[in-house]
């Protein structure tokens, strides 16, 4: 028991020396793209946490310090979506080593790195490696449209060998990550654009029952609760009638001001 009285649970098991496990924010599916990417050289099973998952209890699941940990969130105007931090900040990592990943829609990642580091640590991980990958915008998607493309998946591959290189020698760790960003980080921006949905809608309930902050009721199907939702796009992305929609308008202008900085082609950068 721990000293709150709360069982705390092991995640998973298996039979070799060192696990392999994500835990992933991905409301539409980049974010999970470009942490397979990385997972997939590792060679070994990796289990899943998800932290959309807005009904699991996250701070029942604690670690080993053999783990090897991959967290991975997508950049919301330059922060960790709040409930990623919250659902993260539960977890308890018992000094197992992490790699932090992310990704952002071909804009600007600003504080989401340095303050995934600190929620990170502060919970208890070793950040042993941080990456930050680009992948197609969630809503205006003629930003970095199609990526991770092939080219991606190579390059995040390649920076997986190096990180597994580091996370399969013991003593390759060399202090703590210099990461970009700034502290106090910058203001989260709010919500903005919330999606509702048309006449095409059948009630289906799916976009309540997957939504990650339980935006969506099945009592008020087409609508949302703005002081709920995050702008993720998830019930966009998965409803099947593509019923549900954000105002085109207000897409449109916000796709002219960030015309300029979302045009030039961004890297994926590997912090080791």
């Amino acid at each position: 028991m721990s000293e709150s009285g709360k069982e705390k649970v092991t995640v998973f098991s298996n039979d070799s020396d060192m696990r392999y496990i994500q835990i992933v924010f991905s409301p539409t599916g980049g974010t999970q793209k470009a942490a397979d990417a990385v997972t997939e050289v590792w060679g070994k099973h990796t289990d899943r946490i998800d932290l959309s998952d807005a009904g699991a209890d996250f701070s029942k699941i604690e670690f080993e310090e053999e783990d090897a940990v991959l967290i991975a969130v997508p950049s919301y105007g330059g922060r960790v979506p709040e409930p990623a931090a919250k659902r993260l900040a539960q977890l308890h990592g018992c000094s197992a080593r992490c790699v932090i990943v992310c990704v952002y829609g071909n804009r600007a990642y600003e504080d989401t790195l340095l303050e995934l580091q600190d929620i990170a640590e502060k919970c208890g991980f070793r950040v042993t490696a941080a990456i930050a990958a680009v992948a197609e915008h969630s809503i205006m998607h003629q930003y970095a449209a199609g990526r991770p493309d092939a080219q991606d998946i190579q390059e995040l591959q390649g920076f997986s060998k190096r990180i597994l290189e580091k996370l399969q020698n013991k003593n390759a760790d060399s202090g703590r990550l210099k990461l970009p960003g700034n502290r106090p980080y910058k203001k989260a921006g709010g919500a903005g654009l919330i999606p509702k949905a048309d006449k095409t809608c059948t009630g289906c309930g799916l976009c309540a029952e997957d939504c990650p902050v339980q935006a969506v009721s099945k009592e008020h199907i087409r609508t949302a609760d703005a002081g709920k939702c995050i702008s993720c796009m998830r019930c966009v992305a998965r409803c099947p009638e593509s019923a549900r929609k954000v105002n085109r308008a207000m897409v449109s202008a916000a796709a002219l001001a960030m015309k300029k900085v979302c045009s030039v082609k961004k890297n994926n950068e590997l912090f080791l």
